[in-house]
């Protein structure tokens, strides 16, 4: 054989996808790499199929990518399903130090002396329903005006009330925290300090810090109508 026939034999193909001389331990785990770092080193979604094609045939995707989201619970970021494909992205409460990060100002939105009112109301009286602040602040509260609270990332849906309808209740949120300057929900002011009368509570109750959602929990729907 001469050189150059020697210098035109094609390369042998050196991606083995399905990694059959690994144990299969550590080729589950090679595969979990392998997968993971397509989709960090990728601006977009990766599809599906570009993802199969980096593991064997024996290798179940989907449960390939619960092993991995499962080990990123601790990080601040994730693998999320966008466009039929998967994608990193870094969990929504890390959005305001990213911003700080990349020098962008930080603008506090600005509230009407009603929306600050409902506002506080929702924090003393979490969770809450909007019929129940309607009748705690004895007017009626707007889905608009839910709706706009919510878009300021100052309150999220909480968990159904367990009656007819099945209405939403609504929480505060840590920007809410923040945008008052309070490290938690115990540093609220006594409840009589404030001046927006005595309707505003449960029983006359403050509602206390324990037990009380900062923000989504898991199976809470953030879009949904409160009412039918």
């Amino acid at each position: 054989m001469s050189r150059r026939d020697t210098l035109r034999k094609p390369a042998p193909d050196l991606f083995d996808p399905e990694l059959a001389d690994l144990p299969p331990d550590a080729r589950w785990r090679e595969w979990m790499g392998r997968v993971e770092a397509a989709i960090f080193a990728s601006p977009d979604p990766v599809p599906r199929a570009r993802l199969a094609a980096l593991v064997g045939t024996a290798c179940v995707l989907d449960d390939l990518i619960a092993d991995i989201r499962d080990e990123l619970k601790g990080r601040p970021y994730d693998l999320v399903a966008v466009e039929g494909g998967w994608q990193h992205r870094t969990r929504p409460r890390f959005s305001a130090a990213i911003r700080q990060a990349r020098g962008e100002v930080l603008r506090p939105p600005a509230l009407s002396q009603t929306e600050t009112l409902i506002l506080t109301a929702i924090a003393y009286l979490q969770p809450v329903t909007r019929a129940q602040l309607s009748a705690s602040l004895g007017r009626e509260i707007s889905r608009d005006t839910m709706a706009l609270l919510k878009r300021h990332g100052l309150i999220a849906a909480g968990p159904r009330v367990a009656q007819l309808g099945a209405p939403l209740t609504y929480v505060t949120m840590p920007a809410f925290l923040s945008l008052f300057g309070l490290g938690s929900l115990r540093d609220l002011p006594d409840i009589e300090n404030l001046g927006v009368g005595p309707t505003l509570g449960r029983d006359g109750d403050r509602a206390a810090d324990d037990g009380i959602p900062l923000g989504l929990g898991e199976g809470m729907e953030a879009d949904a109508d409160d009412e039918p």
